[in-house]
């Protein structure tokens, strides 16, 4: 005969039961709680980097050329030349060895426990990139805790916030990062993602470029990726600055363009450099998924000894005419 438990029972065993639930969700709030608490914002502004200044675990990054470096800086940053980040000049926009970038990021003491602010100069929508590219770079090497400052140097010195040049000694970090290959498109993934028409292929250059009207001076043939959409880096940048806009007017400009969120986005350019702001607007901004670097872009492309298909490939005769002018630009200018 079944006999129904009493009320003191079923006290106990609710009891019970609920204790090691209860720890469990208090437990998951606060591995939540610190997980909010680490996550660096993608873009911060000089007030926001100013509160900053006093964490141990916190380093600026300047990528300013030396010069500029040694000449007034925001206190505490170290220097790391954007040129350092950068691949050979025949394809600047390859990502270097990794060795090389082990011993970058350990001179500048980063740990995943670092969170890393890269600052450039801010001089426009461009300079942006150099920041972008490079937290990609950072990104791309296991480091997490990672912003940029929006606007850059220029824009703390317009908050009439300190700069100085006293020296910094920063002690060497013995982190070893490991490539995360799913920030990465290669060439042969992007051949696929042409063949099978199954990714979002995004050409971030003025439209001169897209259009196959002129190309980057590295670059073998004028044109672009097939089926690719232009989505130019500047639009991301409030009119004449380097300063990026608010999440709302963010997502204005990604509306504006197509986007297949069961699709891969491929960001690309001519050597990786105004494709790291549109990864960094849709990936690091907007949260999108499935988001890529593609950091040879078409230097590499158009280099390839196979010959790659490409679109917007202008006739024979005013790829000369191109080729004419690039040379006199770089001859006589």
């Amino acid at each position: 005969m079944f006999h129904k438990p009493s009320q003191n029972v079923v006290l106990r065993f609710s009891e019970q039961t609920m204790k090691p639930l209860h720890s469990l969700l208090a437990g998951m709030a606060l591995g939540l709680t610190a997980l909010w608490a680490h996550a660096a914002p993608p873009l911060l502004s000089p007030k926001d980097l100013q509160a900053l200044l006093g964490d141990a675990n916190m380093r600026v990054i300047d990528i300013r050329d030396p010069k500029s470096y040694a000449a007034a800086r925001i206190p505490g940053a170290v220097s790391a030349p954007y040129g350092q980040w950068r691949g050979p000049a025949q394809n600047p926009g390859d990502l270097p060895p990794l060795p090389k970038l082990t011993t970058l990021v350990q001179s500048l003491g980063l740990t995943p426990a670092t969170h890393a602010v890269v600052v450039s100069s801010g001089a426009d929508a461009t300079d942006f990139g150099a920041s972008a590219r490079v937290y990609w770079t950072l990104k791309v090497l296991g480091l997490k805790e990672l912003s940029v400052l929006n606007g850059g140097v220029k824009a703390w010195a317009e908050a009439k916030l300190p700069q100085n040049s006293e020296a910094v000694k920063i002690t060497a970090s013995s982190f070893q990062p490991q490539l995360d290959q799913a920030l990465i498109a290669t060439t042969e993934e992007v051949l696929q993602h042409v063949k099978a028409k199954d990714a979002v292929l995004v050409d971030a250059r003025p439209a001169a470029f897209f259009n196959g009207e002129t190309r980057a001076p590295a670059a073998k043939v004028p044109g672009t990726l097939p089926e690719a959409v232009n989505v130019q880096h500047d639009k991301w940048f409030a009119p004449g600055s380097s300063t990026f806009v608010g999440l709302e007017q963010a997502r204005q400009v990604a509306a504006s363009f197509p986007v297949d969120a069961n699709k891969e986005t491929v960001s690309f350019c001519n050597t990786g450099h105004w494709a790291a702001t549109n990864w960094f607007a849709l990936s690091e901004v907007l949260g999108q998924k499935n988001v890529k670097l593609y950091a040879g872009s078409m230097t590499e492309w158009s280099q390839n000894p196979n010959g790659l298909p490409m679109a917007n490939v202008p006739s024979r005769l005013t790829q000369l005419l191109i080729d004419t002018r690039i040379w006199a630009d770089k001859t006589f200018k």
